[in-house]
């Protein structure tokens, strides 16, 4: 039997916090609960969750705060909650490590399918499979480690899924809105946000020249073989 998957929810709103909780019980998920920043920071690294959803507006620091300490310690899965639809805090979310993010109010059904999607994406199975070499790129699927001139990047989860997408392709230029259905499991196109900053972050940690543009189109990763 397969190990059961512990989720973190951090949350301040009690009443949020519980039926959060209480659905993702109901799905099978061991949950465990926090309600301020610091306190997600250390249960974190006390249960070393395989998700996290995290609320944006919390006491002690916020929850960019939360998320941007996570990655840098251990890369982990994070669906993001924001109390509006606010282009600049979903943009600074997504940059400091946010996989993907639920504007409030949401439906549970909603919450709980991106929640499956981010850790279906997390158990692909990857064990055996040969490193992808292009050029000064070496991206290792079983220990999920990216090199670039010999210089690991510490990519998020996603960006990690997402780099091996684009490098299954080489120079193809893939739609924005294939990514968003293949490495995230999204079937419509409301998420093109999500994917120009993940790009974002993947020119960021390992060169602006890896991955090209094409306006109205979508991306091509540009390393040589």
């Amino acid at each position: 039997m397969a190990a059961q998957r512990t989720i973190l929810v951090v949350e301040d709103e009690r009443t949020i916090a519980d039926a959060v909780a209480a659905r993702l019980r109901a799905e099978g998920f061991l949950v465990h609960c926090a309600g301020d920043g610091p306190s997600a920071v250390e249960a974190a690294r006390r249960i070393r969750p395989d998700a996290v959803v995290l609320d944006v507006m919390l006491p002690g620091f916020d929850g960019l705060e939360v998320c941007r300490r996570l990655q840098a310690e251990r890369p982990v899965p994070v669906l993001m909650l924001t109390a509006r639809d606010d282009e600049t805090d979903l943009l600074v979310g997504l940059a400091v490590g946010a996989d993907d993010y639920l504007t409030k109010p949401f439906s549970m059904r909603e919450l709980t399918a991106r929640v499956h999607a981010l850790l279906r994406r997390m158990t692909k199975a990857s064990a055996g499979e040969p490193p992808i070499v292009l050029g000064d790129l070496e991206i290792n699927r079983a220990e999920r480690r990216v090199t670039r001139n010999g210089v690991e990047a510490h990519l998020t989860p996603t960006e990690f899924d997402l780099l091996v997408h684009l490098a299954g392709r080489p120079r193809t230029v893939l739609p924005r809105e294939r990514l968003l259905a293949d490495v995230w499991g999204w079937a419509d196109a409301s998420g093109t946000r999500t994917v120009d900053s993940h790009i974002k972050g993947l020119r960021r940690k390992l060169g602006a020249d890896l991955i090209r543009t094409v306006h109205g189109v979508g991306y091509a990763l540009e390393v040589g073989r």
